[in-house]
């Protein structure tokens, strides 16, 4: 399992609102499930985004933390025809010269995890906190089950 720090409130955007588009600088080969982490950093003109204000920002919500796990999705792709000048279809939250990572099965954390991230690109959890995580999870279906 890999990592991956962003910023808010545009990890707000991933774990709550429907980005399925991680604009990144450089392209990976890597396939598969990936901690969404929020970063120390803000981008507060971002805060005012019209899509970020669609996908529900509000800085009192948990997931709007910093500094911690919020999220697990799967990262099942990236287009970088944008990089290269040409056109892509992926969505409203793809910027123009960016590499665009998909996410999918994307599953908000019932609580923030407390954790320091690193920037730029992907970066390898410890496993005690992909232990915490799984654990979390599992505590969280086995109370949906029993209600």
């Amino acid at each position: 399992m890999q990592a991956l720090s962003v910023q808010q409130p545009w990890a707000f955007a991933i774990a709550r609102g429907g980005k399925t588009v991680s604009n990144e600088s450089l392209p990976t080969g890597y396939r598969g499930p990936l901690l969404v982490h929020a970063s120390m950093r803000v981008d507060l003109k971002a805060c005012d985004s019209p899509l970020v204000q669609a996908a529900g920002w509000d800085p009192r919500d948990p997931l709007a933390t910093i500094g911690a796990i919020i999220a697990v999705a799967d990262l099942d792709g990236v287009c970088s025809a944008a990089v290269r000048g040409g056109s892509c279809d992926c969505g409203p939250w793809a910027a123009p010269a960016a590499h665009h990572w998909h996410l999918g099965g994307v599953r908000a954390l019932p609580r923030p995890i407390v954790a320091l991230g690193r920037s730029p690109g992907l970066w390898e959890p410890k496993p005690s906190l992909v232990d915490e995580i799984s654990t979390m999870f599992a505590a969280t279906a086995a109370l949906d089950h029993s209600s």
